[in-house]
This record gives structure tokens, C-alpha cells and sequence, in this order.
């Protein structure tokens, strides 16, 4: 499946009769890491009234959801933020919104437009990335033949994320899985000669455009 996430953390504030709402956007790659990040954020900010959040994270070919309101009326906070996470089809990615309460009571109305106006906030400022599933490859190939695969994957859309020099050099290579077949027919046909071809895992990576 394909998906939206974005490049790196960005953080955003706005502020309703007096409340202060700081959005900070995490990109994240599995529940855990998202929990981590949640865990360490209300610590570093322990005076704040609420830390309201959602996630969309993929882990084993499936969504995970989560969202918590943390004290604030039920469905006004998490929830509305996890539906514009959905709505956007953002995943592997986590939003605390910490409210610092101003003294004035903003209703549930006015509660779920500041956290959903905190979160799009956030995400106009991000820089979003489209990922697909793809595949990790090994590659063996002799010196002579490494500029010619080099010049194929640029073509290809084939990234080389990391080469070792040894009897012959051993790459590993990252395409999106629709690519492959196309891979494994020009290796078999000889339109590129490597020594050997070989899938690692599945993972998924930034869309090629």
C-alpha cells in the first residue's frame, strides 16, 4: 500500500482564549518507537495539563490506530486528529498536541476545531514524503561492470544504499517491489551482468516520481 509520511519532526503552536496548544509531528517506523517518543515528551513537559495524540503505523502489512484524549472531553481531541491523519492518508507517523490551559473553558466544539486547526498546522509545515513497498537486494558484480550498473539503477529509479569492496563488489539495493521482476528479467537476460541477484526483505521506501 501506498502512504504518506513526512521527512522529519516539526512542531507548531496556536493559542485559543488563552490555552496554548504546541503541535509536534514525529515520523516513526514501528509502535514502539512511537510510544518511546510519546513516554519521553510528557516527562520533558510535565507541566502541561494535556498531551492528547494519535498514530497510524504499519507494522506486519497492517495499520495500527491509536488515539487518547488525556483528560480532555472524550472525542475531542485524539480522535478528531487520528480522522485528518486517516483522511490525509498519513501513516507511520505520531501527533502530541500539549495543551497548556488558559483559564478559559473553550467547550467541544471549540476543543476539537484547536486540536484538528494544531494538527493541519503541523502538517502544512512538514515535508511529505510518498513511500511504497519495496525490496532490499544483494548484488554481486565485478569491478569492471560497476559504472554500467551504477548508470542502470539512476535510470531505474534503483537506489545503491551501500557497496563493499572485496574478490567482487557486494551491493545492497533498494527498488519498489512493482520494479523487481523487471530486475530479475534484465539479470537473467543478460542486460546487466552481475554475478548473483539475491532478495533480502520487504521494506517500505520513498516513492520514486
Amino acid at each position: 500500500m501506498d502512504f504518506w509520511t513526512i521527512k522529519e519532526r516539526v512542531e507548531t503552536e496556536i493559542t485559543q482564549k488563552k490555552s496554548k496548544f504546541i503541535a509536534n509531528l514525529f515520523p516513526v517506523e514501528s509502535v514502539k518507537e512511537a510510544e518511546e517518543i510519546i513516554c519521553k515528551h510528557k516527562k520533558k513537559n510535565y507541566d502541561a495539563r494535556h498531551h492528547c495524540i494519535a498514530y497510524r503505523i504499519i507494522e506486519n502489512d497492517q495499520i495500527i490506530e491509536k488515539s487518547n484524549d488525556d483528560g480532555e472531553p472524550s472525542g475531542t481531541a485524539g480522535l478528531p486528529m487520528l480522522h485528518i491523519l486517516k483522511k490525509n492518508n498519513l501513516a507511520n507517523i505520531v501527533i502530541i498536541v500539549t495543551r497548556y490551559f488558559g483559564g478559559i473553558l473553550l467547550g467541544t466544539g471549540g476543543l476539537v476545531r484547536a486540536y484538528s486547526e494544531s494538527l493541519q498546522k503541523a502538517i502544512e509545515k512538514s515535508e511529505k514524503i510518498q513511500k511504497c513497498l519495496g525490496i532490499q537486494m544483494l548484488v554481486t558484480i565485478e569491478y569492471n561492470y560497476f559504472e554500467t550498473f551504477k548508470y542502470y539503477c539512476k535510470n531505474n529509479h534503483i537506489l545503491i544504499t551501500n557497496v563493499e569492496y572485496n574478490q567482487y563488489i557486494i551491493g545492497r539495493i533498494e527498488l519498489e517491489e512493482k520494479k523487481k521482476e523487471k530486475l530479475i528479467e534484465d539479470f537473467k537476460t543478460k542486460k546487466i551482468f552481475l554475478k548473483d541477484l539475491k532478495e533480502i526483505t520487504k521494506k517500505y521506501m520513498a516513492k520514486s516520481i
